[in-house]
């Protein structure tokens, strides 16, 4: 049994200012986003939701990119519009977001 009901890893990996990497594209910035918008809406207690950062997760050619555990689904995201939809879709609903899915 898992103690998490969903456990969400960003890539944050940084290989250098002229490489390719989910760090050079935002994914800082909407990781801490993704963290407190579960936190702000007390999804993440209630269901045990946990956002983590991670290193390469040797994907960074479709960067940014985040995997959702226990599920092992795979996304692409650009922006905070992207964030809240696999939150509220995925995270949430339990519905995986196809359009943004690798």
């Amino acid at each position: 049994m898992s103690y998490f009901e969903k456990h969400i890893f960003f890539c944050l990996n940084d290989r250098g200012k002229d490489q390719t990497c989910c760090s050079n594209v935002g994914a800082t910035s909407l990781q801490k986003y993704a963290k407190d918008r579960l936190k702000k809406i007390k999804t993440a207690s209630k269901h045990k939701i946990r956002v983590n950062r991670a290193g390469c997760l040797s994907r960074c050619d479709e960067g940014p990119v985040l995997v959702i555990y226990p599920e092992g689904i795979w996304y692409q995201y650009i922006d905070q519009s992207d964030i809240d939809e696999i939150i509220e879709s995925h995270v949430i609903g339990n519905k995986v977001v196809k359009r943004l899915q690798i």
